[in-house]
């Protein structure tokens, strides 16, 4: 799937399912919270923390969908095609770190 049919397979889902978007600000909330998620499941399978019983089942996989879901809503709600945004992002950091990262010692 690419990005634009997964933003039109969101628009879709909310039409059919969802009545409609919540609030631009309710969904930044949201994938603040999902986000949060993301970073509980990080910190504790590759960082310090132990997991609580009630974590240990949690799938990194899907909270990570659960943010680019939320991430896709707000690209629709605000107008954004995330194709675009990418393409131009990506040129972007190549123009700016093309020689950044191959000169760094601490990566080698």
């Amino acid at each position: 799937m690419t990005i634009e049919e997964a933003q039109t397979t969101v628009d879709q889902w909310i039409k059919e399912f969802g009545v409609k978007y919540f609030s631009e600000l309710t969904n930044m909330a949201i994938l603040t919270e999902e986000v949060g998620e993301v970073a509980r499941i990080i910190s504790r399978r590759y960082g310090d923390q132990s997991f609580k019983e009630s974590d240990k089942e949690r799938d990194l996989g899907d909270e990570m969908a659960d943010v680019l879901w939320v991430l896709l809503c707000l690209a629709n709600q605000t107008g954004i095609n995330l194709t675009e945004a990418f393409e131009k992002n990506l040129l972007k950091k190549t123009n700016r770190d093309k020689e950044r990262h191959i000169n760094n010692p601490k990566l080698y």
